[in-house]
């Protein structure tokens, strides 16, 4: 990284007081010395409160900083609640690159051939920019010998250098993470370290656009199962013969943002249902699917109005998502439906036996201390209680009794709350609780039911019709393999019997020999000198036959 970048990080810092964040007591004498070589860099938003400055601090940053903080605002479980709602607010409207400039990166990536055949009135003025990339329209001619059938599509593109850019700024966020992790009071609950290196792996993802592509293949056909929750979301085509790790190409959509309430309000969309049915994603992705999109905040969700009653969603911008194996899911879903029912006993238990808490950790102190955060909850209307925020005090709760961060569960939980926004701002009486206990109670029956056994043994059934002929040669290789075992283990006996046998023949040769030298002693007395020389020489004899034997 620059010097001068460096500096004008420094300096915004300074000039938004964001050193007032650490003690001056705490600080060690250099990193005070360093703040008075810097005398004029000094705070010019004394009067706003520290969360706010923080705030203000990123946005001039610029993307990058940006992106960490929108991603840091979804860690509740980590922030103050004023930090969280102010970071809540960025907002990813960055000004655009040239689109001359990103129309020859393109052209860099397809080739001018493939470019100039396939591609026709190329928008230079972006539809959208984001941190990362920033997106352009065009129309897309597959078949050069039919160039009547075209389509419209959207070409999204990532900003020259953004690469080398992010890797400088995290580095430097690395360093301000370890200075907060030492000398910030709450520097070591809130793991700012590991934090900014979770941000790092996130945001390299997005810079391959190939993953993207892969990861938006894989949702649309995840959601092309015939199942009734199929026609619900909608994931734009990706035309990956023309995609390249720097330029993706997809089926342009045209929704309505789902931040666009009066519009949606106008049209007379069925906004209960629509709250709902983004519910019922959600739960269908992780739950039936085990591949969720974990960016869905609004500029990456559409919907689609053409019929108010029966809206439905369009999901865009696959970069970040999260998976869940099996043990994973169970553990949730049962987690979820004993929140439900209010049996904190089985809740604290579930985290035990998933390994996510020590072994050793008294279930009987862990179920007191989640129904002591979770009851007040419980007290009010259910339409009042948020669903996003329960998961998070179970989370803090459990770390509390050393709970292990699971990265998957940290993306579940951010994408959550993005959910329950959305449900909320769509239909502020969202009864999220009552939506998704159906569904997870069906799936956990579904999961470990009778049903679940049939389906389990129909799936491998293809795998025993193969291992089938095999098995008559297993079973006669198995019981030979026993057999000869046995006579292995029958020999070895009978030698360890035979040397016990032994072993007692020579304690016994021992014993009389002890016994002979002794009594000669005591019959003898110590005047008869030439008996007792007898007596030794015959329990020498005793001794050696006993050695002998």
């Amino acid at each position: 990284m620059s010097s001068t970048r460096l500096y004008r990080i420094v300096k915004t810092f300074l000039h938004y007081g964001l050193d007032d964040m650490v003690p001056k007591k705490m600080l060690p004498w250099y990193a005070k010395l360093a703040r008075f070589s810097l005398f004029w860099l000094q705070n010019k938003h004394k009067d706003t409160p520290v969360a706010q400055r923080f705030r203000l601090a990123i946005e001039e940053l610029g993307p990058v900083f940006i992106k960490f903080g929108q991603m840091l605002s979804t860690r509740r479980d980590l922030l103050p609640p004023d930090f969280a709602d102010e970071l809540a607010l960025l907002q990813d409207q960055v000004t655009p690159f040239d689109g001359e400039l990103a129309k020859q990166l393109i052209i860099d990536a397809m080739g001018i051939e493939v470019f100039e055949q396939h591609f026709k009135d190329f928008d230079t003025t972006p539809l959208a920019s984001a941190s990362i990339a920033q997106v352009h329209t065009a129309t897309l001619i597959e078949d050069i010998s039919s160039p009547e059938k075209q389509e419209n599509v959207v070409i999204k593109v990532l900003r020259p250098n953004i690469g080398k850019t992010i890797l400088a700024d995290v580095k430097v966020m690395s360093r301000f993470a370890a200075i907060v992790a030492r000398w910030l009071p709450d520097g070591k609950r809130l793991r700012p370290v590991e934090v900014v290196a979770e941000y790092k792996k996130t945001i390299l993802d997005e810079l391959d656009l190939n993953r993207e592509a892969a990861n938006a293949i894989q949702l649309k056909r995840n959601f092309e199962q015939g199942s009734e929750y199929d026609k619900v979301l909608y994931v734009p085509e990706i035309h990956s013969e023309y995609s390249h790790v720097n330029v993706l190409v997809m089926e342009r959509i045209y929704g309505i943002g789902v931040a666009e309430i009066d519009t949606l309000n106008a049209l007379g969309v069925d906004m209960k249902l629509l709250a709902e049915r983004g519910v019922e994603v959600f739960f269908t992705q992780v739950f039936r699917d085990s591949f969720f999109h974990a960016d869905m905040h609004p500029g990456n969700v559409f919907v689609n109005a053409n019929n108010p009653a029966d809206p439905t969603w369009i999901a865009i911008d696959c970069g970040i998502v999260g998976t869940l194996n099996r043990e994973d899911k169970r553990y949730l879903a049962e987690n979820f439906v004993a929140f439900f029912n209010r049996d904190y006993r089985k809740v604290a238990q579930l985290h035990v036996d998933s390994g996510w808490v020590p072994a050793n950790t008294s279930v009987d102190e862990f179920e007191f201390a989640i129904r002591t955060v979770c009851e007040p909850i419980f007290n009010k209307p259910l339409s009042e209680i948020s669903f996003g925020q329960v998961l998070v005090n179970l989370f803090n709760t459990a770390r509390r009794f050393n709970m292990e961060v699971q990265p998957q569960l940290v993306l579940l939980q951010k994408t959550l709350l993005y959910i329950e926004g959305l449900g909320r701002q769509l239909y502020p009486q969202l009864d999220l609780w009552q939506t998704a206990k159906p569904f997870l109670e069906n799936w956990v029956k579904e999961q470990m039911g009778v049903k679940a056994v049939f389906t389990k043994i129909k799936e491998n059934l293809p795998f025993w019709n193969e291992k089938l002929p095999e098995i008559p040669d297993l079973i006669y290789d198995y019981l030979k393999s026993a057999k000869e075992s046995q006579q292995q283990q029958f020999q070895l006996m009978t030698q360890l019997t035979q040397q016990q046998n032994n072993n007692n023949q020579r304690l016994i040769y021992s014993v009389l020999a002890a016994g002979a030298l002794i009594g000669s002693a005591i019959l003898f007395g110590q005047n008869q000198m030439i008996f007792a020389g007898s007596g030794l020489t015959l329990s020498a004899l005793f001794t050696l036959l006993a050695l002998k034997k």
